[in-house]
């Protein structure tokens, strides 16, 4: 029998999407443990300004729509009286004292919710997506419903709101529940205002009709009322920075920048506008009467005024640019032959000599001022050779342009002596930090240069001149200009000016220690040059006489200052030949009737024989003596070990690692590391004749020569000493280098640093240099600059934000560029982070333009402006002591009078220019009021009355109004007894 029915049961007990939607409404209230009753001590004045807030945001769904729920907060101490939760009979839930409480109207910086109800805590439901929104009515009251079911199951305090509409709108409904009691919380929104409620009598008869309260005498209304006037026609003060002007480059200053100098400063008003508010915090209804005819708010009047700035957004300044663009550097990909065409390097025969000595006036004795004679004659006929492979275009840099920069960076070309420099190092420093100041010193963290070195001021030059003369070509160009000067004094021996003596300091860049290393080659080979050139007959290359007792060379007459130079050159740079081979048995020794002595003892094994003359000394050792022949040790010239670069360090250790770890890599690797023991080992055996192994180590290293008091056979103690064990291994390295050691002095040995090679290395390493590199390599330099820059300024204004933010960026840059190739990222954030700091400044300096601190002759009333300057920067609002009749008041006052007047187009009365100071001028009926038109209007209106019925309990209510030119917004918040209703 087929089933002739089919029963269809539906289960009513399941839940559905509504329920399950409150009871995770439920669910999340139980978890921020927000269920009962509210406790906390009535509010502080400020305190929603000074306090913390906080929130804490979950996700929540209705069908497959999702929610987040947001619990808003400020942090406050736990109230101390946990006792008191025996409740007092019908107190009132927390967020509806709040309503009535004045002392946080207005809070500069707070959720709009908390500006419009004076909340201190709530939660927000509202849309999950950004552009999601609940826009019909049902489903707006849908959730109203679910909110107030879940507050009433739970007993939560906490007032819960909906955002509905657009979120841009900030629509916001909501209920409060307490024992009996409940405020709804409503909202209108339009874009045009109706004419009644565009002031104080209309809004009062609003709020009355809402509450509908039957009491016939109602309660007074208490009022406060903030009307905001925004300035923003500063018409008196043009903004003090005018970019500079590029074409009036005379003396070395680009409309008042030097160079080597960083600009500082914003190109436009970094300060956009003024909000003025004028607040009367308490009024009775009835004190005031505002009607669509008259008003009797006069800003002046008003007993309170607060000030906040609208800052501009990242106003133009300069030394950020000037970061920006050189940081812009770093990505171009061009070399500077494809900048500037092809190379001048490229001309053949008489023309490269024309060029390569262009800059020669610069660096020889100039007769007449060079300034006025100028290297253009000179570099002329040079140039012209450029420009042919230029093509038409002129070059870069114009000839006056690079003549300053030159000058700059050589301060020493324009003196007579082209190598006196080192008497003039510290003309050119200008104000910098004393060498012991941290500020100085910050090159060590930053891996730059001192600021006092040719590295620094190069780094500042080139970041101008991309700015200002011609970018990247113009940055091409000094720099090929610098790479001709460089090998320009190699092959004249004119030391670099502003690089600190002595082998490259790796603390430095990379750039710095290759110039410190090309000074080092210069060093040396002016020294061979002018050893070379003294005459023969007055120094003769082996030292003076023979005898031990007197025992010096020529350099012997003043030891010490010897060994301050190091080991003086001149002893060994009588040679001819750069390269002067030295290990040969037939050695030419300048025919002093050594040769035959020294043929025969090389013969008889390592002990020379006694007849050879000692060469090369320096001065004795103390009392040492040596231990066979009993004479004086004397201490050699050596030569000085080759100074190194970071980049020459690591190639080392890297050949040293790839020989690996067996016998002939490790035996290599020693021979490698042992040149310099040689060379010091054949330096001694020639001061010394007739000397021995243990000999040498009791000079070199005394701690391997090991002395021991013994009893010989007459039973005297003598001091019997011994070669240690590390040295006593069989085939011992220094034992090995002795053996092969012969007596030469450190003038004739083999160089142990070949200047000509490495100069050469270096001068090639600066002419493959892309801009690109080059700006790399100087990025160091910039920020260092620009912080120190930014220090100099902050001190004059004394911001102490500023300060911690200084010692931010100097501990953030430090960790970035102590390591090769920082991140363009993180290179980009300190950037960022000097140019906040930049802003911060000119703000600062506006302000103090516009309050004219600087004129105010009061020390008192200055120090007020001061700070009150100080707190503008860094407040939201600052309240103006004094209100219209203080010190800033009055001046804030006169702004607004003269952009009043400029607005106004008629011709002003002469009454009103002559009238008195600001205190006795009334508002103007007649004439041009003192201030415009409010910007914005805010009211707030609370009363505390029964509703519904005249018997329920007195309740809060409130309605804040807000109106500006293109919104109208009121915000309500009206509570009734739900005992009876």
């Amino acid at each position: 029998q087929p089933e002739s029915e089919v029963f269809e049961i539906t289960d009513f007990t399941t839940a559905s999407e509504w329920e399950r939607f409150i009871s995770k409404i439920e669910e999340v209230l139980n978890d921020w443990k927000l269920i009962g009753i509210s406790s906390g001590k009535p509010l502080e004045k400020g305190v929603y300004t000074t306090g913390a807030w906080e929130e804490k945001s979950d996700e929540i769904s209705f069908a497959d729509f999702k929610f987040s729920i947001t619990h808003h907060y400020l942090v406050q101490e736990p109230s101390d009286k946990d006792g008191r939760e025996e409740l007092v009979e019908d107190v009132l839930p927390l967020p509806m004292q709040d309503l009535l409480c004045m002392n946080n109207d207005f809070p500069p910086r707070a959720h709009c919710l908390v500006r419009w109800y004076g909340l201190r805590e709530f939660v927000v439901i509202a849309p999950a997506a950004n552009n999601d929104a609940v826009l019909s009515e049902s489903k707006c009251n849908l959730l109203l419903s679910s909110v107030s079911i879940a507050l009433g199951n739970t007993g939560c305090q906490v007032p819960l709101f909906v955002q509905i509409h657009h979120k841009w709108r900030r629509m916001y409904v909501g209920e409060c529940q307490g024992p009996g009691v409940r405020t709804d919380f409503e909202m209108v929104h339009l874009r045009k205002v109706p004419n009644q409620y565009t002031h104080l009598s209309g809004l009062l008869d609003i709020f009355k009709s809402k509450i509908g309260c039957p009491l016939t005498p109602l309660p007074p209304v208490s009022m406060a009322i903030r009307l905001t006037y925004v300035l923003q026609d500063w018409q008196q003060y043009f903004w003090p920075q005018q970019p500079p002007d590029i074409d009036a480059l005379v003396g070395g200053e680009v409309g008042g920048l030097e160079f080597g100098k960083l600009p500082l400063g914003a190109c436009e008003d970094p300060i956009s506008e003024l909000h003025l508010a004028t607040t009367w915090p308490h009024l009775t209804e009835g004190i005031i009467v505002e009607n669509d005819v008259y008003s009797d708010l006069d800003p002046i009047q008003a007993p309170q005024w607060s000030v906040r700035v609208r800052k501009a957004d990242n106003p133009q300044c300069l030394l950020g640019d000037f970061l920006t663009e050189f940081f812009k550097l770093c990505r171009r990909k061009e070399s500077t032959d494809e900048i500037l065409g092809r190379s001048a390097f490229e001309e053949e025969g008489k023309e490269v000599a024309d060029i390569t000595h262009a800059l020669s006036k610069l660096t020889e004795p100039a007769p007449v001022p060079i300034h006025k004679l100028s290297v253009t004659n000179m570099v002329h006929s040079a140039k012209k050779k450029i420009r042919k492979h230029r093509g038409v275009d002129e070059s870069p840099l114009n000839n006056e342009v690079l003549n300053t920069i030159l000058l700059f960076l050589f301060p020493d070309a324009a003196d007579k002596l082209a190598d006196g420099f080192e008497s003039r190092t510290n003309t050119s420093t200008g104000n910098n930090p004393p060498s012991e100041s941290e500020d100085y010193n910050l090159f060590n963290q930053f891996k730059s240069a001192p600021s006092d070195s040719l590295t620094y001021k190069l780094a500042l030059c080139l970041c101008m001149i991309n700015f200002y003369h011609g970018g990247v070509k113009g940055v091409a160009h000094l720099w090929q200009e610098f790479v001709l000067e460089m090998r320009y004094r190699w092959e004249n021996n004119y030391l670099i000016p502003g690089l600190a003596n002595g082998p490259p300091d790796l603390r430095c860049c990379l750039l710095h220690q290759k110039l410190q290393m090309l000074n080092c080659c210069i060093e040396r080979k002016k020294a061979r040059d002018e050893g070379k050139r003294g005459s023969m007959s007055d120094r003769s290359p082996a030292g003076t006489s023979g005898d031990a007792g007197k025992g010096a060379d020529h350099s012997g007459e003043n030891p010490d200052k010897e060994k301050e130079v190091g080991k003086s050159w001149e002893s060994w740079s009588d040679s001819e030949e750069e390269f002067f081979e030295c290990l040969s048995d037939t050695e030419d020794l300048k025919g002093n009737g050594q040769e035959n002595g020294k043929k025969g003892g090389a013969k008889e094994g390592n002990k020379e024989p006694v007849n050879l003359k000692p060469e090369g000394r320096l001065h004795p050792h103390g009392k040492l003596t040596l231990l066979h022949p009993g004479e004086p040790l004397y201490i050699p010239i050596t030569q000085e070990p080759a100074p190194m670069t970071e980049d020459l360090l690591e190639e080392q250790s890297e050949v040293l690692a790839k020989l690996g770890t067996s016998a002939e890599g490790a035996h290599l690797r020693a021979r490698m590391q042992s040149a310099c023991l040689l060379s010091d080992m054949e330096s001694f055996k020639a001061a010394n004749p007739g000397c021995c192994l243990e000999d040498f180590v009791r000079w070199y290293s005394p701690r391997d020569y090991i002395e021991e008091e013994v009893v010989d056979e007459k039973g005297n103690i003598v001091i019997k000493g011994e070669l240690s064990a590390r040295m006593k291994i069989p085939s011992n390295m220094w034992v090995e280098a002795w053996e092969t050691a012969k007596p030469v002095p450190a003038r004739r040995q083999k160089r142990l640093f070949d200047d000509t090679r490495e100069a050469e290395k270096v001068l090639h390493y600066l002419a493959i240099q892309k801009p690109a590199d080059l700006a790399r390599h100087l990025l160091p330099c910039i920020i260092h600059a620009a912080v120190l820059k930014v220090k100099e300024e902050e001190a004059l204004e004394d911001i102490s934000s500023v300060k911690k933010i200084i010692k931010q960026i100097i501990s953030h840059s430090s960790k970035v560029l102590r390591f090769p190739s920082p991140e363009d990222k993180k290179l980009e954030e300190i950037i960022a982070q000097i140019m906040s700091v930049e802003a911060i400044i000119a703000r600062a300096r506006s302000l103090k333009a516009k309050f004219g601190v600087e004129k105010c002759e009061n020390k008192e009333e200055k120090e007020d402006l001061q700070r009150f300057v100080n707190c503008l920067l860094e407040q939201p609002e600052v309240s103006v002591v004094g209100a219209g009749r203080g010190p800033a008041g009055s001046i804030i006052h006169k702004l607004f009078v003269n952009a009043q007047r400029v607005s106004a187009v008629p011709p002003l009365d002469e009454d009103l220019r002559r009238s008195g100071p600001a205190e006795e001028r009334r508002p103007n009926t007649g004439g041009v009021a003192d201030f415009p038109p409010p910007t914005g209007r805010e009211v707030i209106l609370r009363t505390t009355v029964p509703r519904p019925a005249p018997y329920s309990k007195p309740l809060p209510q409130r309605m804040y109004s807000v109106l500006t030119k293109e919104d109208f917004r009121l915000a309500g918040a009206f509570s009734a007894d739900t005992t009876f209703f």
